[in-house]
């Protein structure tokens, strides 16, 4: 189906003119060099472009005022001093006589892209745009936006589709209070914003902006706020949030459609943000959301202001986009103290609307941080003084690593009497293995030794690994006649090889044969029914639910919770996914398995079932191949006795693994700089 990417030079055509120091970083190069780097990197080329339209005042007036929408019309026949009259009844924001028509565009752009996506025309896509929108309210300009790009976006979809649930989600490093107030009494719109805010001292210094504005009347529950209250936050901070608040919410609610506000002034770099989370992070925060609608994603921009981090991130966002293999994960060592205050915050007040987040901690009686406090008159002019220079010191990072896609997709490995997936490429089962590796599987596998048919097949699972670490394969599936046989066999020798991990990923009861040794090579996560053995050391986790994994929401809530943030952390270089006969998994929520695990390992991942497995071929196939997993529905709450499984593993690894930390006693790695 593709990605669809509209831009228009026209949008560059305003600018700031005169002099305003709250304006000066709002410039045309925001979007020119944004735009170049998608040519420079050949991303644009794949995307699916086309002319903007305007927005029209139906549009338009889905969000704002008749009164406004006609002051904002007469700005092109201001002269500049009345121009500059008309700006100061707002804040933060400047007009041009161009910005009318520009502003038109962005909104416009941002209604083509919900109509490419939902009548099919393409999957997802961005909307490259200018001036951004998400300050924007009712009957007033502000924080350099005019109209409300992806409040527009998300009533328009309402109206023209009657999409009845809309995610927006908004990573710009500004709180969008222009959605807020839009959607805080409607509950078919969730809105999540993370946002710096340090205590209401940072713009725009809104009481508003806190964790325990939830949403008012129905609404309540569907407005999610995460202020940040330090700056600094990295990429730990970053997904901690996502695994633990958005995804989980994100599940339950089951939106028709996602809208991201994509600002990347929450990138490293920037001068607004003074965050330290680099721009590829953007690619897991755009995966992670990838599944959810059926894959139906729009990405409008927002700010962004540092003309180096903030082209890498949209890069990373569209190629991601794209389907192209996410980059290894990094800098991961935990969410910092500040961020695990506003996750226990955000978790606590919100636990009354949402089953996945009943079992979260209650608020804490000590004052810690994230609760609002007065605003001093004036601050300490040595502390001012510090802050400034530390401000604007350059922070220097790597460019972000490219991202090759191998020139097979999928390859994978099955009997001959098992069709083909359309878009895979069958691996030969009749290569004939070396001596040293018959050798090998002979002294590892006495009672197959005679089995020429096994050996094959093993020689040709060893042979694909090779290939995936060599890049010339991404991903691959294979129907075996024993997975418990073949699994440590597999992960022996993936595990031999230098610097690579293995993140061993079960599903059902299948004992599988050889212990895995606690020496870090290798990862294994296991789900099964009540009557598995628990394990709970590092590198060896099994987790029994009540049901096994027949239960969708318990089976989803445990991926979210505790396997994706282990898988993060862990950062293997090879995904091993296991599916044993006795799963009860349902296929939609395997496919939403397989695809989360995808983000991993550059989508090195290679999915064993046994031979009676043979229905879940195409499905699986088509789940690796990049397609967006059906939707579970709208899930009910887990089961109580799974939630205090889940609750007890992850007490007891967090020790261990910081990504599993939901609250400020579980001590973070130290506040951030």
């Amino acid at each position: 189906m593709g990605t669809a990417l509209f831009y228009d030079e026209e949008m560059t055509k305003y600018k700031l003119l005169w002099v305003d120091p709250a304006c000066k970083i709002e410039v045309p190069e925001r979007l020119t060099v944004s735009y170049e780097a998608l040519v420079k990197n050949g991303l644009a080329d794949r995307c699916i472009s086309g002319p903007i339209r305007e927005a029209t005042d139906a549009d338009i007036l889905l969000v704002h005022s008749e009164e406004y929408l006609e002051a904002v019309k007469k700005t092109p026949y201001m002269t500049l001093e009345d121009l500059k009259e008309f700006t100061l009844q707002y804040g933060d924001v400047y007009f041009h006589p161009n910005i009318y028509h520009c502003a038109k565009l962005a909104a416009g752009a941002a209604l083509q892209l919900v109509d490419s996506v939902m009548t099919g025309t393409v999957r997802n896509g961005m909307a490259l745009v200018r001036p951004p929108g998400h300050h924007s309210m009712r009957s007033a300009a502000n924080g350099f936006c005019v109209f409300n790009n992806v409040a527009t976006a998300a009533q328009y979809a309402k109206k023209k589709y009657s999409v009845e649930r809309v995610l927006i989600v908004d990573w710009d490093i500004h709180h969008g209070q222009g959605v807020q107030y839009c959607f805080q009494e409607d509950p078919s719109v969730l809105y999540f914003s993370w946002h710096r805010y340090e205590h209401q001292k940072f713009w725009p210094n809104l009481r508003d902006s806190d964790f325990d504005i939830i949403g008012t009347d129905k609404g309540a529950g569907f407005n999610i706020n995460v202020p940040w209250n330090k700056v600094g936050m990295n990429n730990s901070d970053y997904l901690s949030i996502f695994f633990h608040v958005l995804l989980p919410v994100a599940y339950e609610f089951c939106p028709e459609l996602v809208l991201v506000c994509a600002g990347f002034d929450s990138a490293i770099g920037d001068p607004e943000g003074e965050m330290c989370a680099t721009p590829d992070i953007f690619a897991h925060l755009t995966h992670l959301l990838m599944n959810l609608a059926g894959g139906k994603l729009c990405a409008v921009l927002e700010g962004g202001y540092n003309l180096t981090s903030l082209p890498q991130s949209v890069c990373q966002t569209v190629q991601t986009l794209l389907g192209d293999p996410a980059p290894l994960p990094t800098n991961l060592f935990g969410p910092c103290e500040s961020a695990l205050e506003s996750l226990h915050c955000v978790r606590s007040v919100h636990r009354q609307y949402w089953s996945c987040l009943k079992h979260a901690a209650e608020l804490p009686t000590s004052e810690i941080s994230t609760k609002r406090i007065k605003i001093e008159e004036k601050e300490d002019e040595k502390t001012e003084n510090e802050e400034e220079k530390k401000r604007v010191e350059e922070k220097v990072w790597p460019e972000p690593p490219k991202r090759v896609s191998p020139l097979i997709h999928t390859a994978v490995v099955l009997p001959d009497d098992v069709p083909c997936p359309n878009r895979c490429e069958r691996f030969s089962t009749l290569a004939i293995p070396d001596l040293v590796t018959v050798n090998k599987l002979r002294e590892n596998l006495l009672e197959a030794a005679s089995d020429s048919s096994a050996l094959s097949t093993l020689s040709s699972l060893i042979s694909l690994i090779e290939k995936m670490g060599q890049n010339e394969i991404r991903n691959g599936l294979a129907l075996v006649h024993d997975v418990c046989m073949v699994v440590p066999y597999l992960v022996q020798h993936a595990a031999t090889a230098s610097n690579r991990r293995v993140l061993v990923v079960c599903v059902g009861d299948a004992r599988l044969r050889s212990p895995f040794k606690d020496d870090g090579k290798t990862l294994l996560v296991q789900f099964g029914n009540k009557e598995l053995e628990e394990k709970h050391n590092k590198y060896n986790i099994t987790v029994c639910l009540q049901k096994g994994c027949t239960d969708i929401s318990g089976f989803t809530h445990t991926v979210l919770s505790l396997l994706l943030p282990l898988g993060y952390e862990y950062d293997p270089s090879l995904v091993l996914l296991i599916r044993s006969a006795d799963s009860g998994v349902c296929d939609s929520a395997w496919q939403h398995l397989t695809g989360l695990l995808q983000g991993l390992a550059h989508g090195r991942t290679l999915v064993l079932m046994q031979e009676t497995e043979k229905a879940c071929v195409g499905i699986t196939a088509s789940s690796l191949l990049g397609d967006a997993a059906p939707s579970l529905g709208q899930l009910h709450a887990p089961l109580l006795e799974d939630v205090e499984t889940i609750e007890r593993v992850r007490h007891r690894l967090q020790v261990d693994w910081k990504l599993l930390q939901t609250t400020v006693m579980e001590t973070g790695r130290g506040d951030s700089p």
